[in-house]
């Protein structure tokens, strides 16, 4: 089965979207699947204002409908509602084509905060982007649910994963017992890195924060942590690779997750699966994410106190973050394992081919479409 997955997300960035699609490429090599990305590679692009090292590209109408009909899909999924997802949904809809789409990113509410547009003028354009999907591909119940009240219709459950034998833990690999790892963006409100550098300065020395984010000068990470007089004691890590990533998991003593709201959590997720236990705020679908994995606690990480109050518990309690890193990993390999997930993945696709109206681009050039991620 060929599918072609629509993405704005793509390399270099480093963000949960691209390190899933990345993950389920390599896993359908084992289901038979040729999967196909149709990125903003070969396009222009501008820097998106307010989001510092995200561009956005400019695609034009027949390079998107070239490379579509040069990948010759039986299926096609939309990730994101970029301009790529743009163009490939009016490419469909042009071409009577059936699509499905992701939801996995508050955006309403991200663009309100910068823009001061109002969530409901938001939540109107992604209602009527995902509107013309077959299937709006959700990866939590919790969100599900939350997207059915706001009046989004066809919603189906395609949990994320992680890839259980790159992210695992190391039992060679000395744990660093002051060592805090967060992985979100600073610049992004949501991701509540503010609240954890206010929660360090009540959590006493040597706990320390290495934060994963672009450690370009005006990171507000660094004033932040100046105000809080903690400066010394935050390490801003820059984009890194995936296998210093799970380094870095592996060597913390505690991962924090403060994020206002999460579709899903990856960051949670992988961390329960190198062994290492996650303090999480409780919102969005971190406790259902956290509690199916079993490797950690959740506070109001809206409050700093809160918050610090789980870090130093935690750290003072050396058999506590054992014991939760060990049932952390045992639920990531049992509900969250990419052969599980790839497999379900594989079967709601070849429903959907079954079932579909349409029928597949046909081949107009043999010229190479894009990222072709299994053969």
């Amino acid at each position: 089965m060929r599918i072609l997955i629509a993405t704005d997300a793509w390399h270099p960035q480093v963000n949960g979207v691209v390190r899933t699609l990345t993950s389920l490429a390599r896993a359908a090599t084992t289901l038979g699947a040729e999967i196909e990305f149709l990125t903003p590679e070969g396009f222009p692009s501008f820097a998106l204002p307010t989001y510092p090292g995200l561009r956005l590209a400019l695609p034009n109408r027949r390079e998107i409908a070239r490379r579509i009909e040069a990948a010759a899909p039986e299926a096609i999924h939309i990730a994101t509602e970029g301009p790529i997802g743009w163009a490939v949904r009016g490419y469909c809809l042009r071409h009577k084509l059936a699509f499905t789409t992701s939801y996995t990113t508050r955006f309403p509410e991200y663009v309100s905060v910068r823009t001061g547009i109002p969530t409901a003028v938001g939540y109107a354009v992604m209602r009527h982007f995902h509107s013309a999907s077959a299937t709006i591909m959700v990866a939590t119940n919790s969100l599900r649910q939350e997207l059915g009240q706001r009046g989004f219709r066809k919603l189906g459950f395609w949990t994320r994963g992680v890839d259980t034998e790159l992210f695992r833990p190391d039992d060679g690999a000395p744990r660093d017992p002051s060592l805090l790892l967060c992985v979100g963006r600073a610049s992004d409100p949501n991701k509540g890195v503010r609240s954890l550098i206010e929660a360090l300065a009540q959590v006493p020395p040597p706990a320390r924060l290495v934060l994963v984010d672009d450690a370009h000068r005006d990171n507000p990470a660094r004033g932040w942590a100046e105000r809080a007089g903690v400066a010394a004691r935050v390490e801003i890590a820059g984009r890194v690779d995936t296998s210093t990533l799970v380094s870095l998991y592996r060597r913390a003593a505690l991962v924090v997750v403060p994020s206002r709201y999460e579709g899903f959590g990856l960051p949670a997720v992988e961390a329960m699966a190198c062994g290492t236990p996650v303090v999480a705020n409780a919102a969005g679908a971190l406790p259902e994410v956290v509690s199916t994995g079993g490797g950690g606690v959740l506070v109001d990480a809206a409050r700093p106190d809160a918050l610090a109050r789980a870090i130093r518990s935690l750290l003072a309690d050396v058999r506590a973050r054992a014991e939760l890193g060990a049932q952390g990993r045992k639920g990531v390999e049992a509900a969250y394992a990419w052969p599980r997930v790839a497999a379900r993945t594989a079967e709601v696709y070849a429903e959907l081919v079954a079932a579909r109206r349409g029928r597949p681009a046909s081949t107009s050039t043999s010229a190479a479409a894009g990222q072709r991620a299994a053969s």
